[in-house]
């Protein structure tokens, strides 16, 4: 009667949502205090003050046209602010027509995907990936490939990237800092990467394409640095969201941007508009891509995620678990204390706490955390933490 395929894939939907809605049946039945929700990255930090001025502003000016229809590309305007913008930033130079405004970054990687693939072509995820990632890939008749970084530090080794590209493989997905581990991969792997990929594209006489996913650029720690892809990889292509680096994760606004020196990226960037509209989004919101228009410089303080990085991370290290220490993002991705990471997220709900398995994000025996909520939240979960390490040791 339904799409067999979607029916099937129900089944084996996504864990941060099945543990979410587990989540909403815990507070109604002993409370919100009493709930110790990790499983989704949906920040509590509201928007800075310059986001509501500019929003306010804007919604009083006399404009009759700020809620019509613009090109599928976005308001020329915007995506000019947004060039210029990466230009600075990366120091080299973005132009306004390889920029494409978007619905959030979800939407932009179904875009970019739908513009490159053809049916049965492969796209490479380092594992632990952001588990969407594989839906994003299948939507667009494209066949995941995943391949395992150094368990020690969760970066790629270019020498086994090696082994799993082949004459199919069309694109790499990087995410930096990465959700779930918050690792900022090196400038070192991400050029070790980038002569693999050179290396191959000449073997078999194709192009692949490096997708860099990077909702967390902004969100670092240590005054860590993120490598810009767009320097160090030929076929790249940026996609940006503004949920995370202006608390604006409901709002769904952000970005693709293409690299110039991407061979006919005219062709590449039409194809990121057409496909932009026939996936019915038709356009980014109106009315915010004007707010990150004049926003473009600004950004949440990191130290408001650092506070809870540090209190978190210290208490379970002291617990005994084994975690690498996050250098940006706003997760946490411990080794789990038993074996079956399945198993153990199910013990911790027995302590009101709501954790995602590594399993659902391509790694299994480790488990992962947000901890975008309030102080007063994982001040709480703490001694839950305590009972639920006692209880496995």
């Amino acid at each position: 009667m339904f799409s067999q395929k979607i029916v099937d894939n129900l089944n084996k939907s996504s864990w941060i949502r099945a543990m979410f809605e587990e989540g909403e049946k815990l507070r109604k039945l002993h409370g919100p205090d009493k709930v110790f929700d990790f499983s989704i990255g949906n920040p509590e930090i509201e928007p800075l003050q310059a986001v509501e001025d500019v929003l306010k502003k804007l919604v009083q000016e006399d404009n009759p046209a700020k809620h019509r229809y613009m090109s599928n590309a976005g308001y020329d305007d915007v995506r000019e602010k947004v060039a210029a913008h990466l230009s600075k930033e990366h120091g080299v130079p973005v132009q306004p027509q390889n920029i494409v405004m978007t619905c959030g970054a979800a939407a932009g990687l179904n875009v970019v995907l739908k513009a490159l693939l053809n049916p049965g072509e492969e796209v490479i995820v380092f594992s632990p990936f952001f588990v969407e990632y594989l839906t994003y890939i299948d939507n667009h008749g494209g066949k995941p490939v995943t391949v395992p970084t150094v368990p020690s530090v969760f970066e790629p080794d270019p020498e086994v990237l090696k082994n799993y590209i082949s004459s199919k493989t069309k694109a790499v997905i990087i995410n930096s800092p990465n959700n779930p581990t918050g690792v900022i991969y090196s400038e070192q792997a991400l050029k070790g990467i980038a002569a693999a990929l050179e290396a191959k594209e000449k073997e078999y006489g194709t192009a692949i394409f490096v997708i860099s996913d990077e909702p967390y650029t902004k969100v670092v720690y240590d005054n860590a640095v993120v490598p810009s892809v767009l320097n160090i990889f030929k076929n790249s292509i940026i996609v940006n969201s503004f949920s995370k680096s202006l608390a604006l994760p409901g709002e769904r606004i952000g970005y693709i941007a293409a690299n110039t020196s991407i061979k006919d990226v005219d062709v590449l960037s039409s194809g990121l508009v057409y496909c932009n509209r026939t996936l019915g989004y038709v356009n980014a919101p109106a009315l915010f891509q004007k707010v990150i228009a004049e926003t473009l410089e600004e950004s949440i303080d990191a130290e408001w995620y650092k506070i809870r990085r540090d209190m978190l991370y210290n208490h379970l290290v002291s617990l005994g678990f084994t975690c690498l220490k996050p250098q940006g993002a706003f997760y946490l991705f411990p080794k789990a204390l038993i074996e079956d990471d399945v198993e153990f997220v199910k013990r911790a709900v027995k302590y009101n706490l709501l954790l995602v398995p590594g399993k659902g994000f391509g790694c299994p025996g480790y488990f992962r955390l947000a901890y975008c909520m309030s102080l007063k939240t994982i001040e709480g979960s703490l001694p839950a933490f305590e009972a639920l390490a006692k209880e496995l040791r």
